[in-house]
């Protein structure tokens, strides 16, 4: 039986908070080499409805250009190739931080570029 009852001790919780520390400080790039470049992706298991959404948020924030019809990433013409370009669009834009690829839960931070054909990923 442990001293001091049911308690945890001292060291074990200051132990715990320094996982979440480093949990929230890493976002989900734990593990990537400082300076790799990363890019944000549509999930492929999205739905149209929270891709179009993201689509809608992300063109709000920065210029999604390359994806109007003449743009060099207008095709293929789908909801989830344009939603992939402009959710990209704003995490470079906005940092490359872990969050700004979140899309509630409807992307995948990337380490293999996605670029296709003229369409380059930034």
């Amino acid at each position: 039986m442990r001293r001091g009852g049911d308690r945890p001790s001292a060291s074990l919780l200051l132990f715990s908070l320094g996982l979440v520390l480093l949990y929230f400080t890493s976002g989900s790039t734990v593990g990537l080499v400082e300076g790799q470049k990363t890019w944000c992706i549509a999930k492929p298991s999205a739905s149209n409805e929270i891709l179009a959404q993201n689509l809608d948020y992300a063109c709000s924030q920065v210029s999604c250009a390359v994806i109007q019809k003449g743009g060099p990433c207008y095709y293929p013409d789908s909801l989830v190739s344009r939603a992939a370009v402009a959710m990209n669009l704003y995490y470079a834009y906005s940092g490359r931080h872990a969050w700004n690829c979140y899309f509630n839960s409807s992307a995948l931070v990337v380490q293999s570029d996605p670029s296709y054909g003229s369409c380059t990923y930034y």
